[in-house]
């Protein structure tokens, strides 16, 4: 499916990772600042680092697991202004961290979350949206080894699953320094939480809160302002 962004066009057809809120979430409250280097880690069809190209001149590294997604993803990057900071790799997170000596100033992800959850019989699939291939350990333990001193780490999770991420994160050295819990309707209860951790410890931050949809299920005003530079218009 094709979908137009103000600055670009997504292509998600072949991806494991297609296009859907969460990414748009994380994407749209991502602030890289100054940063001159990102690795996003699943990119799928690479919507989050075309979103974080539109608003930064750092080189974007985006890793997936699944060749054809990276197929997608660099087809997709090719087509927009910032091709030359994108840099797609058909790679795992454990094969980055035994080769790599980079240090980057932001790491961030939309990461797989189903945790003893039934299979799908489609393993493409289960690699995008299971834990089967990348624990929630094994990502924290990633990001601690390729994060800079002075780096942040985005992520977004079902909010049942943020307490626990949140734990192993901490006991890894990660605080929490910003975070936004999401509601998908006016009367519905959190659903999405995204969190920014860094290595600098930091007192507890009352954490924002957005509300995607009024009660008629039309999209709030908050909602529509928070993802302003990228859609051309919501209803």
């Amino acid at each position: 499916m094709t979908f137009r962004f103000k600055q670009f066009t997504v292509e998600d057809d072949r991806s494991t990772m297609r296009i859907g809120t969460d990414a748009i979430l994380l994407g749209a409250w991502a602030d890289p600042g100054p940063a001159k280097s990102i690795l996003e880690i699943g990119t799928g069809c690479g919507v989050i680092s075309l979103m974080l190209a539109q608003k930064s001149d750092a080189r974007i590294d985006a890793i997936d697991i699944d060749e054809e997604s990276v197929k997608q993803a660099e087809s997709n990057f090719l087509q927009s202004p910032w091709n030359k900071n994108l840099h797609p790799r058909a790679v795992s997170l454990q094969d980055i961290i035994s080769t790599s000596v980079q240090k980057y100033d932001m790491v961030i992800t939309n990461p797989p979350f189903f945790i003893d959850s039934l299979l799908s019989p489609d393993a493409k699939k289960n690699r995008a949206r299971h834990t089967t291939e990348l624990s929630q350990r094994d990502l924290i333990t990633g990001v601690v080894h390729l994060l800079k001193d002075d780096g942040s780490f985005l992520v977004i999770l079902p909010a049942e699953e943020d307490r626990k991420f949140t734990a192993l994160a901490e006991t890894a050295g990660l605080s929490i320094q910003k975070q936004m819990k999401v509601r998908p309707k006016f009367g519905k209860a959190v659903n999405r939480i995204m969190s920014g951790f860094g290595f600098q410890p930091c007192s507890v931050p009352y954490p924002e809160e957005l509300v995607i949809r009024n009660e008629d299920n039309t999209f709030t005003m908050e909602y529509i302002a928070f993802t302003h530079a990228y859609y051309f218009s919501l209803r």
